[in-house]
């Protein structure tokens, strides 16, 4: 079956780069890091979980290298393959993105665990929250697929629900990941509520919205 992304070196340098940095950064570090290392931080950035240098060292790794054969995968493999030309340049760019954040928080906190002074918890809320920014700034260019965006039963019916869905879906995405920025620098209770309470709201929204524009767009029929 015939992939609908023609990769090429100038479409991969990017992740491989990423890709190699992880690993890296993974043989550097392991002799460096003690026998326990913090694996989690709580909203005030107090660690509140460990494992093992050697899970610490082969997780992210592991998880950037599934991603990128995931990304390379799925669009094979979508029943709407044929879409993703159309949007093949969004698709990679978005694929990079994600690849770069997950390296991000893997060398803040691997770093954190060498003993330098990093803020975990404003370095991966900034993360994230420029990810929601990027993702959203990109949500426009998708077209229908079953792989990547917002999928919801009348999304995936509907063409015109689909691009609608994903402008207010950009917008949303930008002012959430605008506040995630900021949730750090607030009391824990505000962040927790920006995180997860923003997350709900944005995903109510947007089912809600899609199904209202589907039974509109069908009463018009």
């Amino acid at each position: 079956m015939k992939n609908p992304i023609n990769y090429s070196i100038k479409t991969e340098i990017l992740p491989f780069i990423i890709l190699f940095a992880t690993v890296a950064l993974s043989f550097w570090a392991y002799p460096l890091l003690p026998d326990l290392v913090v694996s989690h931080w709580n909203f005030a950035g107090q660690a509140d979980g460990w494992s093992s240098r050697e899970f610490h060292t082969l997780l992210f790794p592991g998880i950037l290298f599934a991603l990128y054969i995931m990304f390379s995968l799925m669009p094979k493999f979508d029943p709407r393959s044929e879409r993703y030309g159309e949007f093949a340049g969004a698709y990679l760019m978005m694929r990079n993105f994600i690849l770069l954040i997950f390296f991000v928080i893997f060398a803040a906190a691997t770093f954190s665990n060498l003993g330098y002074a990093i803020n975990i918890g404003a370095t991966v809320a900034g993360a994230v929250g420029v990810l929601m920014i990027f993702l959203g700034n990109y949500f426009g260019k998708l077209k229908r697929n079953y792989f990547i965006g917002i999928k919801t039963p009348w999304t995936l019916a509907s063409e015109n629900v689909w691009n609608k869905t994903h402008r207010l879906g950009s917008r949303l995405f930008i002012v959430w990941g605008i506040a995630l920025i900021f949730a750090p620098w607030l009391a824990s209770q505000v962040a927790f509520v920006i995180l997860f309470g923003g997350l709900i709201v944005m995903l109510a929204w947007l089912s809600i919205y899609s199904y209202w524009l589907y039974k509109k767009e069908k009463d018009t029929k």
